[in-house]
């Protein structure tokens, strides 16, 4: 009998060893990982330079309180809104909590409480972010949510258009969908939306938590779309494994957020932060950048090349894929990890494909090889 809640639907193995993209279970079997921990591992498991700068902080100062002065969190700062639009940072422990701080930031400086947000989004689990989340199952039996969240269809513009009023303090959304089933934001919508915030005074948040720090082939996902949010809410890949995360904002914000306002006891900690900036330097580097767009291109041509009659269609974008199904695939996932494959779902009916974003190019033919046994099964 387990001492822990029964909050995950665990799978019946344990990971113990990881390296790159493979990792070992507790029998010694060896996995091919395209969960990343939910895109959280960019640069792989264990990657030296990551442990060489964990270490190294290891070894000076671990934890100091945010009442001191924090050179590493200025630093990072730098590195994050460097070449952006954005001006100052934020730093937190988890996706959840950069969506909370975004809310809280935008509807203090707006002075308004009606946030939209859109159906089979997904922002996180505290009260706020879950407000947030436009999926029932996610809110069920939790009581009232916070006031006042709108959920509208996703890429829908009637819809957007119709909804926007002068209570609105700013839209919030996913440049692609990831729990929500791998939905990429059209552009048509993100222009829409980006009109209606540049025109009205109305804040734009995206939720980079999945998205961001080189998963879809550029630092953020919103660049390449035609949006330029006023806050963008980043975890995951930011800490290569080691949590921490963050939000940026524009410098018209700075006065909203002053001392008192928001905190976090272990935010921006020396250890995240380290390993963080190492994660930046790294990602950030344009040659790297590039490669994440041509692996891309070549999973998902392998991809339609192993799924040619439609059965699975390919969605999303980088490294962040989903093979969507007229059916439920949750069978397939079991099936997958027996193969030596670990994937995870998105919705019902799309199995999401997240590698590091080291993966290399055998890693991906071999991953193929496996979907293409799988589930090509009838």
């Amino acid at each position: 009998m387990s001492a822990l809640f029964n909050t995950y639907a665990r799978r019946p193995i344990a990971l113990v060893e990881g390296k790159g993209t493979i990792v070992k279970d507790q029998n010694g079997k060896e996995y091919l990982d395209f969960t990343s921990g939910i895109a959280v591992l960019s640069l792989g498991h264990a990657h030296p330079e990551l442990v060489k700068a964990l270490r190294e902080q290891s070894e000076k100062i671990w934890h100091t309180s945010n009442l001191f002065q924090a050179p590493w969190q200025e630093k990072l700062a730098e590195s994050l809104v460097k070449d952006t639009h954005f001006s100052y940072a934020f730093f937190c422990n988890s996706g959840a909590e950069a969506n909370e701080a975004a809310i809280k930031l935008a509807r203090k400086h707006t002075g308004k409480h009606h946030i939209i947000t859109f159906k089979q989004s997904f922002h996180g689990r505290t009260f706020g972010s879950m407000s947030a989340t436009g999926q029932e199952k996610i809110q069920k039996g939790f009581g009232p949510m916070l006031e006042k969240f709108t959920y509208l269809p996703f890429n829908d513009v009637d819809a957007l258009r119709n909804a926007v009023d002068d209570s609105v303090a700013a839209i919030m959304l996913e440049v692609i969908q990831g729990e929500g089933g791998v939905n990429p934001v059209t552009d048509e919508f993100a222009e829409a939306i980006q009109e209606i915030c540049s025109q009205s005074d109305i804040l734009l948040i995206v939720d980079e938590v999945q998205t961001g720090i080189g998963r879809t082939g550029s630092r953020f996902a919103f660049e390449q779309t035609p949006l330029k949010p006023d806050i963008i809410s980043l975890a995951k890949g930011l800490g290569g494994g080691f949590p921490i995360a963050a939000i940026l904002g524009t410098k018209e914000l700075y006065d909203t957020f002053g001392p008192g306002s928001h905190g976090t006891t272990f935010g921006g900690n020396p250890l995240g932060v380290a390993v963080a900036q190492k994660v930046i330097d790294i990602v950030f580097q344009p040659e790297f950048l590039n490669e994440v767009k041509k692996k891309s291109e070549y999973f998902i041509d392998k991809l339609k090349e192993a799924f040619p009659d439609g059965e699975f269609k390919v969605k999303g974008k980088g490294l962040l894929l989903g093979l969507e199904s007229e059916n439920e695939v949750g069978e397939y996932i079991g099936k997958l990890e027996e193969a030596g494959l670990l994937v995870c779902p998105a919705g019902t009916k799309v199995l999401r494909l997240l590698p590091p974003l080291t993966v290399k190019y055998e890693e991906i033919d071999d991953a193929v090889a496996i979907l293409k046994k799988v589930l090509s099964r009838k």
